[in-house]
């Protein structure tokens, strides 16, 4: 048996389990263990499962929910800075982290009458390249991960959706797909079936590979309010380069038990 120690915490819905480890310290999550926590009824629950590797600089090593690597999250960024803040006591708002996409620098602020549960944060997404498309979508991006935007058809049930996203990531070799309406030229609302999760509330990277190819079809400017299920968030792009911004909240501190 094997005894656990996480934090639970989301950003607009999308939810994490988060490891604040020693750096260097080798993982003890296998595919298998990472699914059993985030299992929403016979786990904890959750959308995927950070490691936060501690050391000059702390490395993010995310999975998702059914136990595959994932690139980078800027929902889950914002998750693992509040996380390690809380453990270590920590009040500087600027963290700068490793992740599988490249260095990210994540800005958070917390409420200081939430007693460093609920907070509002920048992460410095780097850039947002365009890949080719497949036929029927609005564009393909990558912002450190794969995404796929649509624009969605108010005719089309879930089911219907689900099977358009299983055929255009299937030409891709796995992508998100973000099924995206414009509302204005200054916002977006959006849902999005995420590799390796399903249906999410909420996904940050998502976020901002709608914002970027939805400026560059001339629907948005620079500034777009992405309204995803779970909550707001805000993408900025300068270039290439895109920010993202949007809330945290602490849910738990959890004991996970594992055989």
């Amino acid at each position: 048996m094997a005894l656990r120690s996480l934090q639970k915490w989301h950003g607009a819905g999308n939810d994490f389990l988060v490891d604040v480890q020693l750096y260097g310290r080798p993982s003890w999550w296998t595919p298998e263990r990472v699914r059993a926590a985030c299992a929403r009824t016979t786990g904890i629950g959750a959308d995927g499962l950070i490691v936060a590797s501690l050391g000059p600089r702390v490395h993010m090593t995310l999975f998702n929910a059914d136990g595959s690597r994932a690139e980078m999250s800027g929902n889950g960024a914002r998750c693992l800075a509040a996380a390690v803040r809380r453990a270590v006591g920590s009040e500087d708002e600027a963290l700068e982290i490793d992740t599988d996409a490249g260095p990210r620098t994540v800005t958070l602020r917390m409420d200081p009458d939430s007693e460093m549960t609920s907070g509002y944060g920048e992460v410095a997404m780097g850039e947002v390249t365009f890949v080719p498309a497949p036929a029927g979508a609005l564009g393909a991006a990558h912002v450190g991960n794969p995404h796929v935007v649509v624009a969605d058809d108010p005719a089309l049930d879930d089911t219907a959706r689900e099977a358009l996203a299983a055929k255009m990531v299937d030409e891709l070799g796995g992508a998100n797909v973000e099924f995206v309406r414009v509302e204005s030229p200054e916002r977006l609302s959006m849902r999005v079936i995420e590799r390796g999760v399903g249906w999410t509330r909420a996904c940050g990277t998502g976020s901002c590979a709608a914002a970027a190819v939805a400026r560059r079809a001339g629907l948005v400017g620079d500034v777009v309010e992405v309204a995803n299920p779970g909550g707001d968030l805000r993408v900025t792009l300068e270039g290439a380069r895109a920010t993202l911004a949007g809330p945290v909240r602490f849910v738990a501190n959890v004991e996970w038990l594992e055989a």
